[in-house]
């Protein structure tokens, strides 16, 4: 009697081990896929967030400390020239109490950076949600969303890094800004009080941020069933209208 055919065993499929927070953080730079896939399992957005408050409060510091933020609204000034002369054609005491306003403003929104990037990390998660669904037809929920936009973020503390690096090392203060803080752009080379346009387009072709961009890319297509090219469509598509009304604000205000 002929032997009954033994079936195949069936082949077990296993998931992939779960990351923890901080292979997350490890991986956003040197495997990102595998990170941005995990948030479809857990949205946690906590250490990054607290990794880059921690590292923006400590380049504040720096700053604050080397160059002092009295010289740091002066420089910002000075890249706004109608602001500038405005400035500049009032009495005395009027300038000194307008300056001495300027800098404590600037105090203010510096150290509290953090809070006000989790305003605009709720408008790009929002603007890239509507995107998503009504402009490509996926699914994909907001609070992943809202993860990938700040993991996605984690190059920017690089760029603090460095520029806190550049300062203590006594680079010179002399033109220091946030917004210039280091050499990771063109827009760096251009004297924004002379060229403001030229300045406000080269500006955001900043290293950091494009890296930033690629990794917001490359993580719609692992939480969603999008498209890689879509995905950079999408991203670097509402980077050149943001650029575009940045450089059209420059030219109406300055």
């Amino acid at each position: 009697m002929a032997a009954m055919p033994v079936p195949p065993a069936p082949v077990s499929v296993t998931e992939a081990a779960p990351l923890s927070q901080a292979a997350r953080v490890l991986n956003t730079f040197f495997a990102p896929s595998k990170t941005f896939t995990d948030l479809r399992r857990s949205a946690s957005w906590w250490v990054p967030f607290l990794i880059s408050a921690i590292v923006s409060v400590a380049f504040v510091y720096v700053a604050d400390q080397k160059v002092g933020f009295r010289k740091i609204a002066e420089n910002q000034l000075r890249a706004q020239p109608k602001q500038a002369d405005q400035v500049d054609s009032m009495p005395a005491d009027q300038r000194e109490k307008t300056m001495q306003t300027r800098a404590v403003v600037t105090k203010f929104i510096s150290y509290g950076f953090a809070a006000f990037t989790l305003i605009w990390y709720v408008i790009v998660a929002a603007i890239l949600l509507a995107t998503i669904k009504f402009g490509l037809g996926a699914e994909v929920k907001f609070k992943t969303l809202f993860a990938l936009v700040v993991y996605a973020s984690l190059p920017g503390i690089l760029k603090a890094v460095l520029a806190s690096v550049s300062l203590l090392a006594g680079v010179a203060s002399d033109a220091f800004t946030f917004q210039d803080s280091v050499a990771t752009n063109p827009g760096y080379f251009v004297d924004a009080a002379s060229n403001p346009v030229l300045h406000s387009l080269l500006a955001p072709l900043d290293i950091f941020s494009i890296w930033t961009m690629i990794l917001g890319a490359i993580g719609i297509t692992c939480i969603c069933k999008v498209k890689r090219g879509a995905a950079f469509a999408v991203v670097f598509g509402w980077f050149a209208v943001l650029v575009l009304v940045g450089v059209a604000a420059t030219a109406l205000f300055s």
